[in-house]
């Protein structure tokens, strides 16, 4: 369903990544706020080789920027939900475009098995939420049919080794 002439489609094939990279974006994601000097002692380098690298890895799309991890209840976005989307082949990209529009979106993403799209959303309230569901979202024309499920808890995991994949000690550099 996905349709060519994405900018995924467009970007250049990606860099390798070695291990100081890596060790970088562990950093990075733990704590998007740590100094360049911090990083550069963390991972070993000088404080212009990780500068560097970091730029390298943002201009790569590697990083795709910075955020804070939010409580979304004691945010007064007490409501939250993945939503399952159907939507009639082809429409990936409308259908994005509206849902990157709706109040309270925080994931998107296209998926493969019995529906289409899953949405993370968190609102106010469940009257907000039923609302964004049959008022908003049914009311777009190339959704066929939604699923709700409501989030009762949830956790941010923290990242950890396993987050980032390491290739193999005996890998080939991708050339």
């Amino acid at each position: 369903m996905a349709e060519s002439g994405d900018r995924a489609d467009q970007a250049p094939p990606p860099r390798p990544l070695d291990a100081i990279d890596r060790d970088i974006l562990r950093i990075l994601q733990s704590d998007g706020r740590a100094s360049i000097r911090s990083v550069a002692e963390r991972v070993h380098v000088s404080r212009a080789n990780a500068y560097a690298r970091i730029n390298r890895l943002i201009d790569d799309g590697v990083i795709r920027g910075f955020s804070a991890r939010v409580n979304h209840e004691r945010a007064g976005q007490g409501a939250s939900a993945y939503i399952t989307l159907k939507i009639v082949q082809n429409s990936w990209r409308t259908v994005r475009e509206q849902l990157q529009a709706l109040p309270g979106a925080t994931h998107i993403a296209l998926v493969s098995g019995d529906f289409d799209v899953l949405l993370l959303v968190h609102t106010p309230d469940n009257r907000t939420l039923r609302e964004l569901v049959l008022t908003r979202l049914q009311s777009i024309p190339e959704v066929l049919s939604t699923r709700t499920l409501l989030v009762f808890e949830e956790t941010d995991l923290d990242p950890g080794p396993g987050q980032i994949v390491e290739p193999p000690p005996d890998a080939e550099p991708l050339l």
